[in-house]
């Protein structure tokens, strides 16, 4: 099989860059742990808390909301609650989703910093005293939570750190399975509790395979991509999201040269690619209502894309118009105006590229 070097590489690069990996969809477990009824807080905490919410939600005020999160915390304070119980954490947390709400990211990635901080210094100077174990599982769990949360706004349009970002995923992802080999190795102690499940942990992975491939180090996000798939159930429409963005990381990848060891060729790259591609179609294909999600579709999308640049990469126009057309067609039936856009503009440079020939 021959490959071509142009016109194409560069146009396939863009798109797929553009296109190809597809919105991670996350829940957001941090925010998970905000206030969720006011029955789990003394009366006085909870009198400053609707109003904190109120100016939240209701008639958003930052200052007037940030007043009131701050007297729900003192008092919280002055009846004894524990500073670090779900409950206070829930407030400081759900503080700092307002003010990414209100756009104020960086004031709110400074809110998070210092809970994670915080949440730090307590593991450190009281997380392996006697009696404490089950308050350092709550504990530890929010910081890497946390974390995760961290580097999604670092790494976000308004921001734009992947440094930070990259550090705080790392940390993440490092501390959580750190964590699940000290379980595996030592036993649960009693009282512990559960630690990070396999779609936590999972969603931890993904995040730093997304910033590895904002970085292009797509080496690196390969085999968390490959992780992250691992840790879902079958037949989950995530898996065709994970896939699809797999394949490109495949594609991409351009690992720092080793002695003696040669870098695969394009091919080699092409036909990995392809075949996750292709996986990815065949899981969407075999998931029905109501397992199935709008995920399988943009999965399929992104996964008709890169297979369509792939072959025009191989020469073969044709088939790249055509599977082009059907991920156009997949987007619109499922409601996702952004994907069919890109796939609209790249069928008319494709066009373009075509007559020049």
């Amino acid at each position: 099989m021959v490959l071509r070097e142009n016109p194409f590489t560069v146009s396939l690069a863009c798109f797929l860059i553009i296109f190809g990996t597809c919105s991670l969809v996350y829940t957001n477990y941090v925010y998970s742990v905000s206030v969720k009824t006011f029955q789990a807080f003394p009366e006085p905490v909870a009198i400053k808390l609707r109003r904190a919410l109120w100016f939240s939600n209701v008639e958003p005020d930052p200052k007037k909301a940030m007043e009131y999160y701050k007297q729900a915390l003192i008092v919280a304070d002055e009846v004894g609650m524990h500073p670090f119980s779900d409950e206070v954490i829930g407030i400081k947390i759900n503080f700092a989703a307002f003010l990414e709400r209100m756009h104020q990211y960086q004031k709110s990635i400074d809110v998070l910093e210092v809970i994670k901080k915080d949440c730090l210094g307590w593991i450190e100077a009281r997380g392996e005293r006697p009696g404490n174990a089950g308050q350092r599982n709550k504990v530890l769990k929010k910081a890497v939570q946390i974390s995760v949360k961290l580097g999604e706004l670092y790494s976000g349009e308004y921001i734009m750190d992947p440094e930070n970002a990259e550090r705080s995923l790392v940390w993440a992802v490092e501390t959580a399975l750190k964590e699940q080999r000290r379980r595996e190795d030592e036993g649960v102690k009693e009282d512990e509790g559960s630690w990070m499940n396999d779609e936590e942990n999972g969603a931890a992975m993904e995040s730093l395979a997304e910033n590895y491939s904002s970085q292009k180090k797509h080496y690196l996000s390969a085999p968390l991509y490959l992780q992250s798939l691992s840790l879902l159930p079958p037949n989950s429409c995530h898996a065709v999201i994970l896939m699809s963005n797999l394949s490109l990381a495949l594609f991409l990848q351009n690992p720092p040269p080793t002695p003696h060891t040669p870098n695969p060729s394009l091919t080699q790259h092409l036909t990995l690619a392809r075949t996750w591609a292709q996986k990815a179609l065949s899981l969407a294909s075999a998931i029905q209502p109501p397992s199935r999600t709008e995920e399988c579709d943009r999965g399929c999308a992104v996964a008709m894309a890169h297979l369509a640049e792939f072959a025009a990469l191989e020469g073969n126009i044709n088939e790249a118009k055509r599977l082009l057309e059907k991920s156009a067609e997949t987007s619109r039936r499922a409601g996702w105006g952004e994907g069919e856009r890109d796939v609209e503009v790249r069928l008319k440079s494709l066009g373009k590229e075509m007559k020049v020939e």
